[in-house]
């Protein structure tokens, strides 16, 4: 009786210690013990991926002040009522090409600040408020093209030069095309693209990730478990991923990306990668609200050396839509067509 007793006492310590750990754990799980990564989530934000000059990796209070301050003061400029009875901007003016379509400065824009969602807070990873998204190379850039990478730009450009930008569809933007992504920001790497719709849509099962981005609607299947790579020549957009778990972070290994692809964002860090490219992103769930992600970029036959970034994916209390791009964009007539009549002007000139 004395030793039934004792056990059942035991049991229930055993079961109210395990409660008390499992009440601590900050981090939602799965059915099966992992971390439960799904859900929406955003990484918009005002750092940008490559640092600019004068800062460190980390920035002061006051900085972070400043900029926050000074971006929800140009917000609310812009949010101010337009006047219904102005006149029509200038003939001629052409977009600026940034990134909240500045009218001011000439050009007629698409958007007005009211329809960007650039973000409007200073990253912070880890405790720290980050001046830029790469962390490696130290001062925040990529690093320089190997000789092989400055042999590629070259032939791209002479292959530029020969076909216009306007010859035809192909010659287009992937996003323009609504191919892929604006910015590229369902990468891999995944970053902002600092105009609107960063956010994503995770859903996890026991063997497949899927991530989908809003923007242009991308989502990648990430195989989990026992890696089976494609054949070289196979290249699909976004790549070939495959995912382990290291502990409660998830790793994703991605190779045979597409070379027309261009990754790294919407930044002076952008480049179209080899076959020799491969990208490893960490996610690991730190709280309810946060996503860590890591990422390192690694294509020898662009850059004499790794990148590596740091973002913080936070939670969206909110929904996704559709981005109703498509390829075959009905205003695809029109740019061509634009570029040959301004071909007619030109031989007219002549």
């Amino acid at each position: 009786m004395r030793i039934s007793r004792a056990i059942t006492c035991a049991s229930a310590v055993l079961l109210m210690t395990a409660g008390a750990i499992e009440a601590q754990d900050p981090i939602p799980r799965t059915p099966d013990g992992r971390p439960d990564l799904q859900g929406n989530w955003s990484n918009a934000t005002m750092t940008p991926i490559v640092r600019p000059n004068g800062v460190g990796l980390v920035l002061t209070a006051e900085q972070v002040t400043a900029l926050e301050e000074g971006r929800q003061d140009f917000i609310a400029q812009d949010y101010e009522i337009s006047d219904p009875d102005r006149e029509a901007p200038p003939e001629g003016g052409e977009f600026t090409g940034n990134a909240i379509f500045d009218a001011a400065t000439g050009g007629t824009g698409g958007y007005n600040q009211f329809f960007v969602d650039a973000g409007d807070v200073v990253a912070v990873f880890n405790g720290e408020p980050r001046s830029s998204l790469i962390v490696e190379p130290e001062n925040g850039r990529p690093p320089p093209y190997s000789e092989e990478g400055r042999a590629r730009l070259r032939a791209r450009a002479e292959r530029d030069g020969q076909f216009g930008a306007y010859d035809n569809p192909e010659n287009r933007p992937l996003a323009e095309r609504c191919i892929m992504s604006f910015g590229s920001n369902a990468g891999p790497p995944m970053l902002p693209n600092y105009f609107y719709n960063n956010n994503y849509t995770i859903v996890q099962t026991t063997d497949h990730i899927a991530i989908m981005t809003e923007m242009v609607h991308d989502v990648r299947i990430i195989r989990v478990g026992e890696r089976r790579p494609l054949p070289d020549h196979i290249r699909p957009w976004m790549g070939d991923s495959w995912g382990h778990w290291e502990g409660d972070t998830l790793v994703i290994e991605t190779t045979n990306i597409h070379p027309e692809q261009v990754l790294m964002g919407m930044s002076n860090a952008s480049f179209r990668p080899s076959e020799a490219i491969k990208v490893t992103e960490r996610l690991t769930r730190v709280d309810d609200d946060t996503i860590n992600y890591e990422f390192t970029v690694v294509d020898p036959l662009v850059f004499d050396g790794p990148i590596r970034g740091e973002v913080p994916f936070e939670r969206l209390d909110g929904l996704l839509y559709e981005y109703a791009c498509h390829e075959g964009n009905y205003a695809m007539e029109n740019v061509l067509r634009g570029a040959r009549a301004e071909e007619a002007r030109e031989r007219e000139r002549r």
